[in-house]
């Protein structure tokens, strides 16, 4: 890449029934969270609350930012964009158990 090129990468968000994996190229120094808003997830999920795409935990490559509005991206990075757990997997997990009688 040239030295005026930005950097590519991709931003990725699934819901259980589908998934958006955005391309774009960033200039260099921009961070996770802002990759994330100029993917424009959204648009492209209009039933999940935009708030969701600004507050939510990011990863990239499926290690989770610590500081994600200030992680700045390297060429090729995956930001990945994570869901808040509807419920927690302990209790999950007792359900399972009590309908299967035990």
């Amino acid at each position: 890449m040239g030295a005026d090129m930005g950097l590519a990468v991709e931003v990725v968000f699934a819901l259980p029934d589908r998934q958006r994996i955005v391309a774009l190229e960033v200039p260099e120094g921009t961070t996770a969270r802002q990759a994330v808003a100029l993917a424009g997830l959204d648009r492209l999920f209009p039933e999940v609350p935009a708030a969701t795409f600004a507050e939510a935990d990011l990863g990239i490559f499926g290690k989770l930012l610590r500081d994600p509005d200030v992680q700045r991206l390297r060429a090729g990075d995956r930001v990945e964009v994570y869901r808040p757990l509807e419920i927690d997997p302990k209790a999950a997990r007792a359900r399972r158990a009590e309908r299967a009688g035990r």
